[in-house]
This record gives C-alpha cells, sequence and structure tokens, in this order.
C-alpha cells in the first residue's frame, strides 16, 4: 500500500518534527481532550531557538507550559475559547483571546484570517484505508489541519477511532510521532441529593427538565447545570443528542434508553457532536461506534442545520442575566473568563426550530448569596455574549420564564420573580428608579 510506505518514511521523533516550526509562525494545536502533549513538549523544548510564535486553539486540558510567563516573547497564545489554563495569561496581557461564535471558527482558517503554518494534531493510528480518526475532538481542528502548511500527528493507539466527518488521510500528513499515552481527561461531576451543596442546581436541572418533552433533541454546554439536567431526564423518552459536546452522562443515558435519537428530525438514530469532554469511560463508547457521527463545528453549530431538528432544547449558563434578558456569559466585568463558544448558534437554532425552546440556566446567586446574578444591570465592562432580542426561556432555582415576545416591562417583573428572594426588593427598586416599573 502507497500510503503506508509515506507513513514509515514521515515517522520520526518529537523532537525532529517540531523542527517545522519556525520564528514567527501560527502553530494551531489540537483543542479539549486530544491536546497533543509530546508534540507541545517537544516545542518548549525549542524556545531557545524561537520566538514570536503565536499558538492558536480553544480550551485544552491539562497545563500549557507555553503560556508560562518565562516564554513570553518566545510564545504567545491566541484563545479562541478562553479555558482554565489560560486565564491568567489573557487577564494579564501576556496572551490575546477572541470574542468569536463557535461555528465561525472555521472560517478563519479556511477564508485566511488566520492563516495556519503548523497545525500539531492528535490522532488514532491509520486503518488499512489510510485514514486516522481525530478522536474526541473534530470539531474546529479538521478546518485548521486541512488549511495548515505543515501538519504534525501525534499517533496513538489509545485514541478513539471516531466516525463520521472525522478523518484525515496519511497523504495530508507531513510527520507522525507515535506515542502510546493516556487521552486526557475532564473529571466529572457526580451528584448527590443528600448533599446539601447540590441542592441549588439540581433544583435547576429539574426546572429546565420540566420543559423537555419526550423525543426533543439537546444540546447541552459544559458544566453543573447541564450535568443536573442530565441527572434528572432518566424519567423521559426517546431523547436524541445534536451537541457541540457531550460527557459522561449522555453515555449513562444511552445506556439506560432514555437516549435513542430515533425521533430526531435530521441524522435519525445517531448522536451528533463535534467534540467529547470525558472521561475513559466517554472514550470507550465512541470508539468505532456507529451511533456517533462525529462532524466539524461548521456543520454541528449551523444555525439552520440545528433549526432543522424539530423540538431542539438549547441548554446554556451564563455568568449574570440583566433585568431586560441581555446574558454575560464569557466575563466577569472587565475580566476575560471563557468565550462565546456555541451559546449563541444554538440559543438561535433552537429558536428557529419547530416547538424548540432556547434555554439560559444559571444559579440566582454568586458566593454564598452574597451576590445576585440576577443583574439591575451587568457590570461594568461586561460582554453580552446573547442579545436580550435572542433569550427566550431564563430558568434559576426559583423557576422558569419565557422572555419572547415580552416588554421591557414584563420582562423585568419576570426576572424578578425568579432571582433570590434576598434581592427582589432591591431589584424592584432600581427597576422603578429607571421606569422598567
Amino acid at each position: 500500500m502507497r500510503w503506508m510506505k509515506k507513513y514509515q518514511e514521515r515517522k520520526c521523533s518529537a523532537a525532529e518534527a517540531v523542527r517545522a516550526i519556525k520564528s514567527g509562525d501560527r502553530v494551531y494545536v489540537h483543542a479539549g481532550c486530544a491536546k497533543p502533549g509530546a508534540l507541545l513538549d517537544a516545542m518548549v523544548d525549542r524556545a531557545g531557538e524561537l520566538k514570536n510564535v503565536e499558538v492558536t486553539h480553544i480550551l485544552v486540558m491539562g497545563e500549557a507550559k507555553y503560556m508560562d510567563p518565562q516564554y513570553e516573547g518566545i510564545f504567545r497564545h491566541r484563545a479562541l475559547f478562553i479555558g482554565h489554563n489560560a486565564r491568567q495569561a489573557v487577564n494579564e496581557g501576556r496572551a490575546d483571546a477572541m470574542g468569536i461564535h463557535l461555528h465561525a471558527v472555521p472560517l478563519l482558517f479556511k477564508l485566511g484570517h488566520l492563516p495556519v503554518n503548523v497545525a500539531l494534531i492528535h490522532v488514532a493510528p491509520p486503518d488499512e484505508h489510510g485514514f486516522c480518526s481525530y478522536g474526541t475532538d473534530i470539531g474546529t481542528n479538521k478546518a485548521a489541519a486541512e488549511t495548515a502548511k505543515v501538519v504534525i500527528a501525534q499517533v496513538n493507539p489509545k485514541m478513539p477511532r471516531t466516525l463520521g466527518d472525522s478523518f484525515i488521510h496519511v497523504n495530508k500528513i507531513h510527520h507522525f510521532v507515535e506515542h502510546d499515552t493516556p487521552i486526557l481527561e475532564m473529571p466529572q461531576f457526580t451528584f448527590n441529593a443528600d448533599d446539601p451543596t447540590n441542592e441549588v442546581p439540581l433544583k435547576i436541572g429539574e426546572n429546565v427538565v420540566d420543559l423537555i418533552d419526550d423525543g426533543s433533541t439537546l444540546q447541552m454546554g459544559i458544566g453543573t447545570i447541564p450535568d443536573a439536567v442530565l441527572y434528572h431526564l432518566r424519567g423521559k423518552r426517546h431523547l436524541g443528542i445534536h451537541s457541540e459536546m457531550f460527557s459522561d452522562g449522555v453515555v449513562d443515558l444511552v445506556e439506560e434508553g432514555v437516549i435513542t435519537n430515533e425521533k430526531k428530525t435530521i441524522n435519525t438514530g445517531k448522536i451528533v457532536a463535534g467534540f467529547v469532554l470525558g472521561t475513559e469511560k466517554t472514550f470507550d463508547f465512541i470508539d468505532n461506534n456507529p451511533i456517533c457521527d462525529f462532524r466539524p463545528t461548521e456543520y454541528v453549530n449551523d444555525v439552520q442545520v440545528v433549526a432543522s431538528h424539530d423540538n431542539m432544547v438549547a441548554i446554556n449558563s451564563a455568568i449574570e442575566v440583566d433585568l431586560t434578558g441581555q446574558v454575560c456569559a464569557d466575563s466577569i466585568g472587565p475580566k476575560l473568563f471563557s468565550g462565546f463558544g456555541g451559546q449563541v448558534d444554538f440559543i438561535r437554532g433552537a429558536a428557529h426550530s419547530r416547538n424548540g425552546k432556547p434555554v439560559i440556566a444559571l444559579p440566582s446567586t454568586a458566593k454564598n448569596d452574597e451576590i445576585t446574578r440576577i443583574t439591575p444591570q451587568l457590570k461594568p465592562g461586561a460582554g453580552v455574549v446573547t442579545s436580550r432580542a435572542d433569550v427566550h426561556w431564563v430558568v434559576t432555582e426559583y423557576g422558569a420564564v419565557n422572555l419572547f415576545g415580552r416588554s421591557y416591562r414584563e420582562r423585568t417583573e419576570l426576572m424578578i420573580s425568579i432571582a433570590h428572594p434576598k434581592f427582589r426588593d432591591e431589584l424592584r427598586a432600581y427597576a422603578k428608579s429607571v421606569n422598567l416599573l
């Protein structure tokens, strides 16, 4: 087989492969649990030979040495979604961030707005036809690799072989670095109904689940609240998944027969997703599993594709929501925290779905009930991720309200009704002072 010969010829060590990176290059890194650690370690080892290398990606698991202060002037991160390991560098001005909808990220590469010199990817070994699977994260990685001048692949037998539009051929990869290592995991939250600290997220999850009909197709983001929703879904039937990502909770519901995908309007019978963030349980589930149809972000997050599903329920979280429905989900005041991700993609898609329900879910307070997250105004400097014109359902532990078609006065009354009781008088007084009530 000709591809096998190319594979053998292009095999090398990580140190040899990353010599393709030059000063001034833009390096794209495979995201999420698929972070190619061996390649990144080798790149950092070359720090003394490089300068002004831009390293770009959405969030990745684990450490990110190239963001350490000692590498300032050598590596600079461009965050397409700020992960936990990038927040300090971004807010100290040592890294850059972009506000961008997730569906649009591949366009940065395809249209040449962010030309990629070197793509570092993490793949499963080639199959009998010479195709390597992108594994746990197809997402934005396929577009970056397909447009990069040089593609370096960390080839790992532990990477699951995911199915769908999730493959790259050996012929398109310039260097192969074989590295057998466990896939990075994202710890999962386990709910204990008897633990009082779980009371608020579990109540929010219960309120969200009341909005979900049997046969609905779901999208859920990352975090405690989406996990709480999954916890409460066991009484539902024939649910489907079309989501930018999923994790261990979805696997449990498939095995219990709650998620069957049989009622989906399109891609019937399939879980459609761009990536997973989970543990070995999820990785084992997606390996060579025909129920899983992995697609790039430009498909999964396409508003028209999302809207093509009847009964689409999109569940996303927020940092704060003001009385008129403006949603901040990416910053705490001016301090950047995360990113746009796919929130607006799915909120708008669900809004245009037949019988769809776009949902923003959040606790009513923060810091042990010291701060209200249903706010008179967003904090100075806070970013609006989802505009008030896009917001429909808002859910807290105190209930669920639908703001669509409501005046600002009506919205204000509804938002106060789901705020924590200790802040309702304060919110009402503010609303009256600015003639919202």
